[in-house]
């Protein structure tokens, strides 16, 4: 996030504070989400198993490890990328989007590996899908311009002071588990963990306390 470059000098002091929470936000990310995942094992017994055990809807087997190997040999980024967005009959995020990219990438890595690697700290992919704006307009909007179900509304600081208390990465992580009436990822499991970071950025930018 490149907002402080294009700042002005005469920013008050609860500005400046935004745009520290902000930039800190990236490096408070990795140990958030360590502190909250799942690991692979756990993802592939409650989630991926349904298919992968008994190889329904053509979904490579756990224990096929010829199959996994012609899948890891494109990159652990893209079958990462695949499970996160979904292909064909596999759904996006396994169908349960309240479920991370660094989750999906634990996943990928002990089907990949038979159950036998450790599980990465950081996402495979997590592929940037949309700009914050663009998602934004075309989706957030429909609770977060009126306020509906007690959304905060976009541009009304009033509204996102108390849920800026616990950081950034903590409304991050609400927008893709999901909370109260607000569903997982907006509703849209193929969103990636980048584009609802992007999105809540963005409306945070929209409070009119920093310039974007």
């Amino acid at each position: 996030m490149k907002i402080q470059t294009s700042l002005n000098v005469g920013l008050s002091s609860k500005s400046i504070l935004i745009v520290a929470i902000l930039s800190l936000a990236g490096f408070q990310a990795a140990n958030a989400q360590a502190a909250a995942d799942r690991s692979g094992k756990e993802v592939v017994e409650t989630v991926c198993g349904s298919c992968h055990v008994t190889g329904q809807d053509g979904a490579p087997k756990i224990t096929d490890r010829a199959e996994w190997a012609k899948r890891a040999s494109k990159g652990l980024d893209k079958v990462t990328e695949n499970a996160i967005v979904g292909l064909r009959k596999m759904p996006a995020h396994g169908g349960q989007g309240s479920l991370t990219d660094l989750e999906m990438s634990r996943a990928v890595a002990y089907m990949v590996s038979g159950g036998v690697a450790a599980d990465p700290n950081k996402a495979y992919s997590s592929p940037k899908q949309y700009s914050g704006e663009k998602l934004v307009k075309e989706r957030c909007v429909t609770c977060h311009a009126s306020g509906k179900d007690g959304a905060p509304k976009i541009g009304v600081m009033s509204d996102w002071t108390p849920r800026l208390q616990s950081g950034v990465e903590a409304l991050v992580t609400s927008s893709i588990r999901g909370h109260k009436s607000m569903p997982a990822r907006a509703g849209m499991a193929n969103l990636s963990d980048a584009d609802m970071r992007a999105a809540v950025t963005y409306m945070l930018v929209q409070q009119k306390l920093v310039q974007p």
